[in-house]
């Protein structure tokens, strides 16, 4: 018994020694730092109605008085809110003060925050100015009274509402979350109608959401960027958009047991669809005065790179020639112009590549390869390329053009290989001029056929002519594809719908079912832009009725085109078909694309 309390007595002794010796340090701690004061905004760029934080921190010290903002005109400022934290660090103890302000631009323009004074532990100390941009995006603001006590909402946003065929424009559906709401899950891709419009897949870019406030709601901006390419002029419709999602809300424990309340989930969940209003969208055809001759259909803003490499040649030596068009744009439908000015030189199809900078694919560079063969040796310059665009936000053609290419251009000729004489020794006796007569004939043998009798040597005389039959053809027919650029595009589908048939049956096989209705519906695209001569980026499920049905096209195979498209869509939406469902419509799209290919347009 006295050994259990001499124990206690020891424990409480050394308890109070440690709290004694922590009490110590931190009475006679000294800060790290020495008194700061600093202003910062969360951001510097805000759109007019929008708020941003100005947050004034005080290390080692509280200032003696909140500094104030003075009046600044069309500038909205709050009454600040305060906050402080304190950290031990290796014993030594620092302080933090903040106080924070919103500030809401009314006009757009910029702003200067002036430098701002405070007294802190006896010293005076001023911070920087700060700068703040308030630009307007031209879209209406959001309306406070119904905004408020939302969990969720959405609109459209367009950066303009006009644009031309063949412009792809970036659209943001700006999805606002209440502070409430502590995650979202489950979402769903947003249903946009948009006819007259071809609508890409929509991205969430994470590092563009932000806090705004309306009203007196704090929400959470999550903008979703679709990308739209105009496919058809007149007034288009875009909207209403549907967004499913299920928000995780704090949970509510009221009418809850103990038990339940211990075993139960700690949040509420919730499923919610927010649904937008409509936009109108004026698409605009392309101008029809101006236009340059190597205009193609491109629409964007490009610049252009030339190189040729070698430029000292002979006559029939090949030239690369890589062309590098860099921009923003559709840049996977660009395609070179044909070149008149290249008529000395003998040319072939280019290749290309195409690198992006950009989710989307809209901005980056496509370069194209190809081979030329100068004809003639009066050549002496590679002719400028000629490539034309319109150019949307300047509303009018451009041509860009590179300067010659300088080349030396040897002419072609035979080798003539140096004779080589065998050497005369010094002491060979001198040629004789006479030659005597045999005086024996010796052995003599029976001649056979000649070999020009010889059935099998005439068959053989045929081989180089055949050959050259054969290379005359061959290059004859390479000339036709050169010219004939419908012909190319043509064979290259037919290639290309032969390989992805084969990969169809792999995913079927797999059980892949997103890569196998993709390629479904990028096979459907290539066929029917080479049937129609437009860009595949451009078919959508409007060209049956649109292109196809005028034409005269049998009711049955528009039917099988309209059911392809609809199991793509209900695919791209409404994901779980069976794998049973694949046999077949492989075999319905096989007999599609035949008939597609043997159809002739009116």
């Amino acid at each position: 018994m006295l050994n259990s309390i001499c124990q206690k007595k020891l424990f409480r002794e050394v308890c109070c020694a440690r709290l004694i010796a922590f009490a110590a340090m931190i009475c006679f701690a000294t800060p790290v730092f020495a008194a700061s004061f600093t202003a910062t905004l969360d951001r510097d760029t805000v759109n007019v109605g929008e708020s941003v934080t100005l947050s004034l921190n005080f290390e080692g010290g509280s200032p003696r008085a909140v500094p104030t903002l003075p009046a600044i005109p069309n500038l909205r400022v709050s009454n600040p809110s305060q906050s402080s934290q304190v950290s031990i660090i290796n014993g030594a103890v620092s302080s933090t003060i903040s106080y924070t302000f919103q500030l809401t631009p009314i006009q757009p323009g910029d702003y200067t925050i002036p430098a701002l004074k405070a007294e802190v532990a006896g010293q005076t100390l001023a911070s920087q100015p700060l700068k703040l941009k308030a630009t307007r995006d031209n879209t209406p603001p959001v309306n406070e009274a119904a905004a408020e006590n939302k969990l969720a909402f959405m609109r459209i946003v367009l950066p303009k509402k006009e644009m031309f065929v063949g412009e792809v424009m970036t659209m943001e559906l700006q999805l606002f979350l209440s502070s409430a709401v502590q995650n979202v899950s489950d979402l769903q891709e947003p249903q946009i109608p948009a006819g007259g419009l071809n609508v890409g897949k929509a991205l969430i870019p994470k590092e563009a959401q932000r806090d705004v406030r309306i009203g007196n709601t704090i929400f959470r901006l999550v903008p979703i960027t679709v990308p739209l390419t105009a496919v058809k002029n007149g007034k288009v419709t875009v909207g209403p958009v549907d967004f499913s999602m299920t928000l995780q809300l704090p949970s509510n424990s009221r009418g809850r047991s103990p038990i339940e309340q211990f075993l139960g989930s700690q949040a509420e969940l919730r499923r919610v669809t927010v649904s937008t209003t409509n936009e109108t969208l004026t698409v605009l055809d392309l101008p029809k005065q101006n236009v340059p001759a190597s205009f193609n259909g491109a629409v964007g803003n490009y610049s252009l790179n030339v190189t040729a490499t070698p430029t000292n040649v002979t006559v029939g030596d090949p030239i690369t020639v890589k062309i590098q068009i860099a921009g923003r744009g559709p840049l996977e439908s660009l395609a070179l112009p044909e070149q008149s000015s290249w008529s000395n030189f003998k040319t072939y199809p280019p290749t290309s590549k195409l690198e992006t900078t950009d989710p989307f694919g809209l901005q980056g560079t496509k370069t194209f390869e190809q081979v030329v063969v100068p004809q003639t040796p009066d050549i002496s310059a590679l002719p400028p390329i000629s490539f034309s665009f319109f150019n949307p936000d300047e509303r009018r053609y451009h041509t860009l053009s590179n300067a010659p290419v300088p080349l030396v251009v040897k002419p072609g000729g035979t080798i003539v290989l140096p004779s080589f004489a065998a050497p005369q020794s010094e002491n060979a006796p001198p040629a004789q001029d006479i030659v005597h007569i045999k005086q024996r004939l010796g052995a003599t043998t029976q001649l056979g056929t000649p070999l020009i009798a010889r059935g099998w040597f005439l068959a053989t005389q045929t081989i180089p002519v055949l050959a050259f039959l054969g290379l005359v053809a061959w290059r004859r027919q390479n000339d036709n594809l050169a010219n004939n650029p419908r012909l190319r595009r043509q064979r290259h589908v037919a290639q290309t719908v032969r390989q992805g048939l084969q990969e169809l049956k792999y995913f079927a096989a797999e059980n892949f079912s997103e890569e196998f209705f993709a390629t479904t519906f990028r096979l459907l695209q290539e066929q029917l832009g080479e049937r129609l001569d437009v860009p595949a980026s451009a078919i959508t499920e409007a060209v049956i009725e649109e292109q196809l049905r005028p034409r005269g096209v049998s009711e049955q195979l528009l039917v099988s085109l309209r059911e392809l498209f609809q199991a793509c869509n209900q695919a791209r939406y409404a994901p779980g078909h069976a794998h049973g469902k694949f046999e077949s419509l492989i075999s319905k799209l096989e007999t599609t694309l035949a008939e597609l290919q043997k159809l002739k347009l009116k």
